[in-house]
């Protein structure tokens, strides 16, 4: 298939253009670059072992958009590109709407032009809010506590509709847990701008000698140690459920919804643990206040996937932390020069 591939620079993004390229597909990217380095496309060309298009453009161009995608004339599309911190989220609400909402409006009027009916949304666990029960399945109530969460939820109810007014549409919508880890070759892994948002990426920025220490905030949680805890996905497996999902796309119409996990929570404290066995050292950590938006526990049902999918995780624990330190390791300043290192 022909697939047309927004925010693909971005570390999810990547990972699935490896793995869609290993299965033969076409692939065009479109992605502007605010939280991505060009650098990557390059180096995902190197592992594919041949050439895509790429183009830069924002999601929100519509006209933009719409010129690429008649261009390429998309059999599905592949919709990463948008704004992801839980607390920038509360700080800048109306740039969050824009580009995780707009955006997508945008993409899907330059669909409707290419006459495209198929799109895969990456959607989050952060819809669901406090857990009623767990672990969430997709039927769990909806009620998000975050900026980022709400659009998130805003965005599938729009992909919703418009998969219910065009009939033959398809709107896949995958909602991701915790994705960490790299790629094995080293070559791709999440490289933040600024300071790490996310557990994993800030304890490698610390390995690496980048940061001092790693701030876990908030040990006053009701969770066994104190400390959040999250269901981890290796970013290959999630990438790989990309590539179910367009199989799923191809054969059906209607929206739908998947959880993307494994099913097991770990907290804080024993990623910490994991990653220093993987580093092989102790690293520092401090204890701080909770971050707004958080809740303490999320943990996945993932049987849909499964069943319908024919998709499950198989990298563990060990597997994240172990590739996570292989591309930090390698890339102490991410896909930067080591002297325009910001930190």
């Amino acid at each position: 298939m022909r697939i047309l591939v927004t925010g693909g620079a971005g570390y999810i993004g990547s990972h699935t253009l490896v793995e869609l390229m290993a299965r033969g597909h076409e692939v065009s990217v479109v992605d502007n670059h605010v939280n991505s380095s060009p650098v990557v496309l390059e180096r995902v060309r190197e592992l594919a072992g041949r050439p895509f298009e790429s183009h830069v453009a924002d999601v929100r161009d519509t006209g933009g958009l719409a010129a690429i995608a008649r261009a390429f004339a998309p059999d599905a599309v592949i919709h990463f590109a948008g704004l992801k911190a839980v607390g920038e989220s509360g700080e800048r609400p109306v740039d969050y709407y824009d580009v995780n909402v707009g955006g997508t409006l945008s993409l899907l009027r330059a669909m409707e032009g290419a006459g495209c009916g198929r799109i895969i949304f990456s959607s989050s666990a952060t819809v669901y809010g406090e857990p009623v029960y767990l672990p969430y399945d997709e039927d769990h109530p909806l009620a998000p506590v975050s900026v980022y969460g709400r659009t998130k939820l805003m965005a599938e109810q729009v992909l919703a509709d418009w998969a219910r007014a065009a009939p033959g549409t398809a709107a896949i919508v995958l909602r991701y847990f915790n994705p960490v880890g790299a790629h094995a070759s080293g070559r791709i892994g999440e490289d933040p701008d600024g300071v790490p948002q996310n557990l994993m990426p800030y304890l490698a920025q610390v390995a690496s000698g980048r940061r001092a220490a790693l701030r876990i905030l908030g040990d006053d949680y009701p969770t066994p140690d104190g400390t959040g805890v999250r269901d981890y996905i290796h970013v290959v497996d999630l990438a790989r459920a990309h590539v179910a999902a367009l199989d799923r796309a191809a054969v059906t119409a209607g929206a739908e919804v998947y959880n993307i996990g494994t099913g097991q929570g770990y907290s804080v404290k024993e990623m910490h643990a994991a990653f220093c066995r993987a580093v092989g050292r102790d690293l520092p950590f401090e204890i701080a206040p909770r971050r707004a938006g958080d809740i303490a526990e999320m943990r996945a049902d993932c049987t849909r996937a499964a069943r319908v999918l024919g998709w499950q995780a198989r990298h563990g624990l060990s597997d994240m932390a172990q590739s996570l330190w292989n591309w930090q390791s390698r890339n102490p300043a991410g896909y930067r020069d080591r002297a325009e290192d910001p930190a």
